[in-house]
């Protein structure tokens, strides 16, 4: 009895310890939290690009297929204010220094300005054909804006008109400054191209060599290790360029139809969203390596990670969601843990 007795006892430790420990690691906090969800109200279509105005709390939501763009007040969590009658809008900036939103039109090829608190219209530029993604250049205030078969556009927002102009082989899908500010790398997927643009003699210079992937849309930059994050569609994969020496550092699986990529500093991961339904993590501490997977919505990928606003703890990662049969178009709210 006594040998039964220390025998079931041995067991009961054993299972009391794997118990111990599958709870230890289903205590594991994912990486991202979905938080909350903000309605977007009567809204049809596709939504594309995000902006953010981070001095007054405010999130822009480019409702491409409704015609539309939201002024989300993200400390409320609903819509402010809607500016309509837009047509296809796709890029949006907001210039802080002149508290003008910017917001590209693909189906006339115009951008037009809002102002102020009331957002009232102030001007339209206009570029031409596909007028699309919008990017802030802080160091030479300067706004650049792609379009047509294959250009960026300069704006001065001084005087708000076209000051200058860079011709590459193709429709720029995504493009973003290297850690200096002198050269652009520049997705244009219809090219197979990652073109290299040297800012101050305004021309394509040279390209990256994408290994034989295409569909190059969304990309990222990691400014602190000057790493390029290209997400491709075909095949699915996540390369990581050495921007220095123009070598490829690591090409992963990710989800498919990215469309977004973001680089969360503080966490070293990078989340890319994609139109299948998913949002891929990837850690980048010691080895580049996918260490989540999270369900969304399929046709959900635009997406855009916001560094603490307030404090750190207020990281966030916003996600458009379309309108579905049964649910309104939202935008996501997750929290990166830990």
């Amino acid at each position: 009895m006594r040998l039964a007795t220390i025998l079931a006892g041995l067991a009961l430790t054993g299972l009391a310890s794997l118990a111990i420990g599958s709870i230890g690691r289903a205590a594991e906090p994912p990486p991202l939290v979905l938080e909350s969800k903000i309605a977007l109200g009567s809204v049809a279509g596709r939504i594309d690009h995000f902006a953010l105005d981070a001095s007054h709390g405010r999130l822009f939501v480019a409702e491409q297929g409704n015609d539309s763009v939201a002024v989300v007040d993200l400390k409320e969590g609903r819509v402010a204010h809607r500016l309509s009658s837009l047509r296809e809008p796709h890029g949006i900036a907001y210039h802080a220094a002149t508290g003008t939103l910017y917001v590209a039109n693909a189906r006339d090829g115009s951008v037009r300005l809002y102002q102020g608190p009331d957002f009232a219209p102030a001007g339209t530029i206009p570029l031409g054909d596909d007028a699309d993604n919008i990017l802030l250049d802080p160091r030479r205030d300067r706004i650049v804006i792609g379009y047509s078969r294959g250009a960026l556009a300069v704006i001065d927002p001084a005087i708000r008109q076209k000051v200058g102009e860079i011709f590459l082989w193709g429709h720029p899908e995504s493009f973003l400054f290297d850690h200096s500010g002198a050269r652009l790398f520049v997705n244009i997927p219809e090219a197979t191209q990652i073109a290299i643009v040297d800012v101050a003699r305004g021309e394509q210079t040279s390209i990256l060599d994408m290994g034989g992937a295409h569909s190059n849309f969304p990309m990222a930059f990691d400014a602190d290790r000057h790493r390029l994050m290209i997400a491709f569609r075909n095949p699915a994969r996540l390369s990581v360029f050495d921007t220095d020496s123009g070598k490829r550092e690591a090409d992963i699986d990710t989800c498919r139809d990215a469309d977004d990529v973001s680089i969360d500093g503080r966490r070293q991961r990078i989340y890319v969203s994609c139109g299948e339904g998913n949002i891929d993590v990837f850690d980048t501490k010691e080895r580049f390596a996918r260490i989540a997977r999270l369900p969304t919505v399929s046709g959900a990928s635009t997406s855009l990670f916001v560094p603490g606003l307030a404090a750190p703890g207020t990281d966030r990662l916003y996600l458009g969601v379309h309108a579905t049969r049964t649910e309104p178009a939202t935008v996501w709210v997750f929290r990166p843990q830990p």
